[in-house]
C-alpha cells in the first residue's frame, strides 16, 4: 500500500496531534512510500496566510520534516487535472477532489477522516 496524506492527517501526524488515531499513525511510519501532495502545502500555506490556520511550528519546517521521515512531494500533474474535471460532485471542497484525483491517477489509498471521499473509487484509510 502507497499512501497520499489528506491535509489534516498530514498535519496531525507532524504535530503529533491526539486527533491521528493511533493506528493511523503506526500505518503511516510502517508504510515505506507516503506522498504529500503539493495541493495540501498549498492549502496549508493559504489557510496560515489567511488566519483560518494555527501552526504548532513555522511553515518553513515543513519541508525539512517531510525530508526527515521520507515523505515524498507529489506535484500536481495534468492528468490529474483531466481526472479533476471528471469527479462527479460528490465532495465540494476543491483541494481534497484534487487529493482525490490524484489517488486515483496515482493508486494511492488516501489517509483521511473525510468519510464524504467513500463517495468516489479510491481506498481511504483511517482506523
Amino acid at each position: 500500500m502507497t499512501l497520499l496524506l489528506d491535509t489534516h492527517a498530514l498535519i496531525w501526524f507532524l504535530d503529533e496531534d491526539i486527533r491521528l488515531p493511533a493506528s493511523t499513525r503506526i500505518q503511516i511510519e510502517t508504510t515505506p512510500v507516503i506522498f504529500v501532495s503539493i495541493a495540501s502545502l498549498w492549502e496549508i500555506s493559504i489557510k496560515a496566510n489567511i488566519g483560518k490556520l494555527d501552526l504548532a511550528a513555522p511553515f518553513s519546517t515543513i519541508e525539512p520534516n517531510l525530508a526527515a521521515l521520507d515523505i515524498t512531494q507529489l506535484p500536481i500533474t495534468f492528468k490529474d487535472l483531466e481526472i479533476y474535471l471528471s469527479l462527479p460532485l460528490h465532495h465540494r471542497d476543491p483541494f481534497d477532489r484534487l487529493l482525490i484525483a490524484q489517488a486515483m491517477n496515482h493508486s494511492l489509498t488516501l489517509v483521511s477522516q473525510d468519510a464524504q471521499m467513500n463517495a468516489y473509487s479510491i481506498q481511504r484509510f483511517w482506523a
